[in-house]
C-alpha cells in the first residue's frame, strides 16, 4: 500500500457527518494519513453509492471501495475484513446497545488518544467532531497550534466541502431572488424537534430591528413550513420533499430521491450561511454548520438553546467523550 489510509465513515444527518468528516480530515493530517471519505450508508445517495464526491468538488480522489476486500489488520480491529460495511451495519453487528451511548463510537473509531497506530488502514467515525479529544494533539502541532476550533473548521470546510457547480448555481439563483437583507431560520421538526415558540418570538423581535428583511426558512416539516408562511410575511423556501408525518427524511430506509434531496439540503444549508442573522438551535448541527460556513459573528447568531443546561452539557460530552 503506497500510503497509510484514514477511512472516514459517515452516519447521521448532513451537519453531523460534515463536521465529523472535518474532524477526521484534521486527524488524517495529524497522523500523516491519506484521507478517504466513505458516505455509502444510503442516507444521501442509494445504499452502496458514495454520496460525498457526488455532492462536493473535492481534492480527494481515492475511491473508498478500493479497500473493501482488504483483510490486513485495521485500527480498530473490529473493522478488519469489514471495511465495506457502514457504521450502522457495524453497530448492529458488534455493538447493538451503543446507539445512544456517547462513548459507543470508540469501538468503531481508531484511538484518538494516539497518533501512531501501526496499521496501514485506520477507520475514523463519530457522530460529531471530537476536537476536545484531539485538543492536545492540536496544541502540539505547529500547523494547528494557536488556531481556534472555528478557524480550523472553516479552513477544512472551504477546502473539502464546496458544493458542486450545479448546486452552487441553484444557491446563487435563490439567493438573488430573496435579496438582502434576510433572516435565516432553521427549524428541525421531525424525529427531533427544536423549541418552536422561542423561534417565533426571536423572529418577531428581530423583524422589529430589521423590518425590511425577508425570511429564508429551512425546515424538514410541511406543517411548520405552512405555519411560518401563514404567520409571517415575505417568507422564502426552496421546493423540496417535506415530512408530513414527523418521520426523518435522510435515512437509509427513506423512500425519497436521496441524491436530489441531499442537494436540496445543501442548498438550504448554504442559504442559511449567507443570511444576515440566523435563528436556530445548537442541538441541530445542520444550522451550526451553516454558521461556520458563513463565518458568522456572535452578533449574527440567535441560538434558542443557548442557555439550555441539557443541550450545553450534551455538546460538551460529545466533544470530549
Amino acid at each position: 500500500m503506497a500510503s497509510r489510509i484514514l477511512l472516514i465513515k459517515g452516519k447521521g444527518g448532513l451537519g453531523n457527518r460534515i463536521l465529523s468528516a472535518v474532524g477526521g480530515l484534521v486527524f488524517a493530517d495529524l497522523t500523516g494519513r491519506l484521507a478517504v471519505i466513505d458516505w455509502r450508508d444510503g442516507s444521501y445517495a442509494p445504499l452502496g453509492t458514495n454520496a460525498y464526491p457526488l455532492l462536493f468538488n473535492t481534492p480527494l480522489t481515492q475511491p473508498c471501495d478500493a479497500f473493501d476486500a482488504v483483510a490486513t489488520p485495521v485500527s480498530p480491529p473490529l473493522w478488519t475484513g469489514h471495511l465495506g460495511l457502514t457504521p450502522q451495519a457495524m453497530i448492529e453487528k458488534f455493538v447493538p446497545h451503543s446507539h445512544s451511548s456517547p462513548t459507543g463510537y470508540r469501538r468503531l473509531c481508531t484511538d484518538l488518544a494516539r497518533l501512531d497506530a501501526p496499521d496501514d488502514i485506520a477507520v475514523f467515525w463519530s457522530y460529531l467532531p471530537k476536537f476536545g479529544r484531539i485538543s492536545r494533539h492540536l496544541r502540539l502541532d505547529p500547523r494547528f497550534a494557536g488556531k481556534s476550533e472555528k478557524a480550523i473548521i472553516n479552513d477544512y470546510l472551504a477546502r473539502f466541502f464546496t458544493p458542486n457547480s450545479q448546486i452552487f448555481r441553484q444557491i446563487n439563483a435563490v439567493s438573488a431572488r430573496i435579496g438582502q437583507p434576510y433572516i435565516g431560520v432553521h427549524i428541525r421538526y421531525t424525529d427531533r424537534k427544536i423549541p418552536l415558540e422561542p423561534v417565533k418570538r426571536r423572529l418577531r423581535k428581530k423583524l422589529c430591528d430589521m423590518p425590511n428583511a425577508a425570511i429564508f426558512l429551512a425546515t424538514d416539516n410541511a406543517d411548520i413550513q405552512e405555519q411560518i408562511g401563514r404567520e409571517f410575511a415575505n417568507v422564502h423556501h426552496i421546493p423540496k420533499y417535506l415530512s408530513t408525518d414527523g418521520s426523518r427524511l435522510h435515512w437509509p430506509t427513506s423512500d425519497i430521491a436521496k441524491l436530489t434531496e441531499a442537494e436540496n439540503a445543501l442548498i438550504d444549508m448554504w442559504l442559511l450561511s449567507r443570511c444576515d442573522h440566523l435563528i436556530y438551535s445548537r442541538r441541530s448541527t445542520f444550522s451550526v454548520t451553516s454558521s461556520y460556513l458563513g463565518d458568522m459573528s456572535p452578533a449574527q447568531l440567535d441560538d434558542v438553546d443557548s442557555h439550555s443546561p441539557a443541550v450545553i452539557a450534551k455538546r460538551w460530552i460529545q466533544a470530549y467523550a
